[in-house]
């Protein structure tokens, strides 16, 4: 039968003391990014975001059925771009 080894007793804990911080470190100015904080989003974003997403889906919805116009590529190809449009903006809210 083989041995187990024996267990190196490692002594644990932080690198730094407690409490401090790294050199520069400014916490008004930065974020958790490191970037600075950036001002919040005009209202209209959200609102763009939203009615880009429903409006593509209700294209995608109208040229399925076919009640407007024939079902056409174009049409559908209109509807996913509103749709990706609507996820750009949601990108870029803050």
């Amino acid at each position: 039968m083989s041995q187990k080894p024996t267990k190196r007793r490692v002594s644990g804990g932080r690198t730094t003391p407690k409490g401090t911080r790294p050199d520069g470190y400014q916490a008004e100015t930065m974020s958790h990014t490191g970037h600075e904080d950036m001002a919040a989003s005009a209202p209209w974003v959200p609102v763009l975001m939203f009615g880009l997403l429903l409006g593509g889906v209700i294209v995608i919805l109208l040229n399925y059925v076919g009640s407007i116009w024939d079902a056409s590529n174009g049409i559908l190809l209109l509807g996913l771009g509103m749709i990706l449009g609507g996820i750009i903006t949601a990108t870029q809210y803050r």
